[in-house]
């Protein structure tokens, strides 16, 4: 297991963070201008640094994959890092589900460790429980509170650089599920996440209209592009915001459009829908 840490201008998350993680680290620099990349070689050793040289987004996690030699890659963000012996328990996990491509662990936020609610939304099981996983079926899940398999995470492209960053996991999710791969939430693989203070909240919510956008036209059909959008006009300035945004990367977006098998669009559909789960991808 290797652990593969994006970071950009994080500096002092960097000095609480890097010393908790277990096994071998992979930092990706996505173009920091507060002396990062010397700050963890000097205090860090042990930590391979690879410097970007500019901000890549989520895709820097790609990079960080393909220089890992592990089966398996636990990724963490410069504000997280996995509990004591998670990783040695997340391998045996993907060990005995050779169809497990991510496993999605329980996420534990700040530190009064509040259960972020998505773990909440995975643990109800509203995709079912495949007999060859682990633990319910998903079709998303939080980067920094995930393990891939590291075969399976290249043959689907990793992350994109349509969508960048903010919610990114989605379009990768969905083409695992559509390449016949497992994805599961594990609630016994514990993360923590305290929540860095250098946030800005309506930027990250337009990201996350433009994405939302941005990936139905990647992969949904044509109505659920126009639930998108709509969501995003009536969702405030800021999504609105984030919709205008989607122009110029509508045409990248565009020529990399495919459509999902029936199974894998209806299970997506019914986490937006009021309709009975459907039996779990298998």
């Amino acid at each position: 297991m290797s652990v593969v840490v994006a970071t950009r201008d994080r500096r002092a998350d960097l000095a609480r963070s890097l010393p908790r993680h277990e096994g071998p680290v992979i930092l990706v620099d996505n173009g920091s201008t507060d002396g990062t990349p010397e700050f963890v070689r000097r205090s860090f050793p042990d930590v391979t640094v690879v410097t970007a040289g500019r901000n890549l987004g989520a895709p820097a996690r790609n990079l960080g994959v393909e220089l890992a030699t592990t089966p398996y890659v636990a990724f963490a963000d410069d504000d997280s890092w996995w509990a004591p012996g998670a990783l040695r328990r997340a391998a045996e996990v993907l060990d005995a589900h050779p169809r497990l491509a991510v496993l999605a662990a329980r996420m534990l936020v700040g530190p009064e460790e509040r259960l972020d609610p998505i773990c909440t939304a995975m643990a109800t099981a509203p995709l079912g429980t495949a007999p060859t996983l682990p633990g319910p079926a998903i079709l998303g899940f939080l980067a920094c509170g995930a393990v891939v398999r590291r075969e399976a995470f290249l043959a689907a492209g990793g992350f994109d650089e349509v969508v960048f960053f903010q919610g990114e996991e989605e379009r990768l999710a969905l083409d695992l599920a559509a390449a016949g791969w497992g994805l599961a939430y594990v609630e016994e693989i514990v993360a923590h996440h305290h929540p860095s203070p250098v946030r800005d909240g309506s930027h990250r919510q337009a990201l996350s209209a433009r994405n939302a956008v941005l990936t139905a036209v990647l992969r949904r059909p044509w109505p659920m592009v126009a639930r998108a959008v709509l969501h995003a006009v009536r969702a405030g300035k800021h999504s609105r915001r984030g919709l205008r945004d989607t122009l110029p990367r509508l045409p990248r977006a565009l020529a990399n459009r495919r459509r999902l098998p029936k199974a894998v669009e209806t299970a997506r559909r019914s986490l937006d829908l009021p309709r009975p789960s459907p039996a779990p991808i298998d």
